[in-house]
C-alpha cells in the first residue's frame, strides 16, 4: 500500500462549515473519512454533516494547536480563511493544498501575476494604489473597466463598473481595502470554467470545461459540457492542468474564463478548492469534484471523473428560488441538493438541483427544453 495514503478512518480537518465544507465531509464520508469541520459559526451546513467540531476564530491559536492534534490532514473549502491560520498549522498538520496557493487565491493582484508566470493567457489589467493610478489606468486601458477589490469580493461584491471617467473617484473611495485592481472590460461571449485534480504524485485529472450564466453576479446555471468547440475545451482543461501543476496543488482548483468572439480564452478568477461550477459533476459523473478533493487531501490515487451524462446545473438562491424545491425533488431527472441553511435570505445559495440527460442532448436540444424542470 502506498504509505502516502491516509487509512480509512483517519480525520480530515476541514476549514470553513460552509455548503462546500459540507459536500466535502459528505465525499470524504463516503471514502472512509470523519471530518471535523473548524469554523466561527456554530450549526454551519458543514457541521451537521460532520464528525466533529470547534467553533472558534480562525485567529485563536490555542483552538487551532487543539483542531491540528485531532487531524491527519487539513484541506479549507473557501480562499478567505487567513493565510496566517495556515501558517499556524503548518507546522503540526499537513495542510492540502497548502498556503501559497491559498495566498495567491486570495488575491487578484497576485492572481494576475501567476496566471502570466504560468503561461494563462489574461485581459489587460492595473494595479491601483491611488487615484492617480487608477485615472492612469483609464487612461491606458480606456472605459469601460471593472473596478475591483483585491481581497475578500466574491459574487459581484468588492466590484464596481466605470463607464465614465467621473465615476473614478467615488468608486476609488468606496471600495476598500486598497490597493484595487483595474480590468479592462471583455466583451466576451460565454463564460467557461474547468477544474482540476492535482494528487501528492503530482497526476493532474481534468473535468469537461463547462458554461456559466449569471444573474445579478452569482451563478445561476451551468451547462456540462460547454457547448464551444472541441479546440475551446480543450484549451479550458490545458489551462486549469497547467495552472494546477504551477502551483503545486494537492487538492481540487477551478479556473474561470472569458470565451472571446475569435475563440480564444482569457483567464479570469481561480478557486483552490471545489467551486460551484462544478457542482454538476456530483451527480453527473463518476467521481465527482468533492469526491476528488478529498482523494487527493487524503492521498489516494485519482481516477479520471467519467462523465456518464450531459447535466444542467441550477443554483438555489434566496427563498424565491428555494421554494421550488418540492417540485424539483418530485421531477425524475434531477438531483436536488440542499445545505441545512437556517434562514433563507435573499441572495443566500440555499442549494442546487441538476438535471441529467443523456450524452450529447446539449448539442441538439432546445434550451427551453433544457430548462423547463428547473
Amino acid at each position: 500500500m502506498n504509505t502516502a495514503m491516509l487509512p480509512p478512518g483517519s480525520t480530515i480537518g476541514i476549514l470553513g462549515g460552509g455548503q462546500l465544507g459540507r459536500m466535502s465531509a459528505l465525499a470524504a464520508a463516503a471514502l472512509g473519512y470523519r471530518c471535523h469541520i473548524y469554523a466561527p459559526e456554530e450549526d454551519s451546513p458543514g457541521m451537521q454533516v460532520a464528525a466533529a467540531r470547534t467553533v472558534a476564530p480562525y485567529t485563536d491559536a490555542a483552538a487551532l494547536a487543539r483542531f491540528a492534534a485531532a487531524v491527519d490532514v487539513v484541506t479549507f473549502e473557501f480562499e478567505n480563511v487567513p493565510a496566517e491560520t495556515l501558517d499556524a498549522l503548518a507546522p503540526l498538520v499537513p495542510c492540502r493544498p497548502g498556503v501559497a496557493a491559498l495566498r495567491i487565491g486570495q488575491d487578484r493582484i497576485a492572481e494576475k501575476r501567476f496566471f502570466e508566470s504560468a503561461g494563462i493567457p489574461v485581459g489587460p489589467w492595473r494595479a491601483v494604489h491611488s487615484l492617480e493610478d487608477l485615472q492612469a489606468g483609464i487612461a491606458e486601458l480606456g472605459l469601460p473597466a471593472v473596478l475591483k477589490t483585491t481581497r475578500m469580493g466574491y459574487d459581484g461584491r468588492g466590484q464596481a463598473v466605470l463607464r465614465r471617467a467621473e465615476e473614478a473617484a467615488e468608486a476609488f473611495a468606496r471600495l476598500a481595502p486598497h490597493p484595487l485592481i483595474m480590468e479592462a472590460f471583455i466583451p466576451f461571449a460565454k463564460e467557461v470554467s474547468a477544474i482540476a485534480a492535482r494528487g501528492l504524485d503530482g497526476q493532474v485529472v481534468t473535468f469537461d470545461a463547462v458554461e456559466n450564466r449569471h444573474a445579478h453576479h452569482i451563478l445561476d446555471l451551468t451547462f456540462a459540457p460547454a457547448m464551444v468547440a472541441d479546440s475551446v475545451a480543450a484549451q479550458a482543461r490545458a489551462h486549469v492542468a497547467a495552472l494546477a501543476t504551477a502551483l503545486e496543488l494537492v487538492g481540487v482548483l477551478a479556473l474561470e474564463m472569458f470565451l472571446l468572439p475569435d475563440g480564444s480564452l482569457l483567464a479570469n478568477e481561480m478557486a483552490p478548492r471545489p467551486h460551484n461550477s462544478g457542482h454538476w459533476s456530483m451527480d453527473a459523473c463518476r467521481h465527482g469534484q468533492f469526491e476528488l478533493h478529498m482523494r487527493a487531501v487524503a492521498g489516494l490515487p485519482l481516477p479520471e471523473p467519467g462523465r456518464h451524462a450531459d447535466s444542467v446545473m441550477k443554483n438555489l438562491v434566496g427563498p424565491e428560488s428555494f421554494a421550488a424545491w418540492p417540485r424539483l425533488a418530485a421531477a425524475p431527472d434531477v438531483a436536488l441538493h440542499l445545505y441545512g441553511k437556517a434562514e433563507a435570505r435573499e441572495g443566500r445559495k440555499l442549494g442546487h438541483a441538476t438535471r441529467l440527460l443523456p450524452p450529447g442532448t446539449l448539442a441538439e436540444t432546445t434550451e427551453p427544453d433544457l430548462l423547463s424542470p428547473l
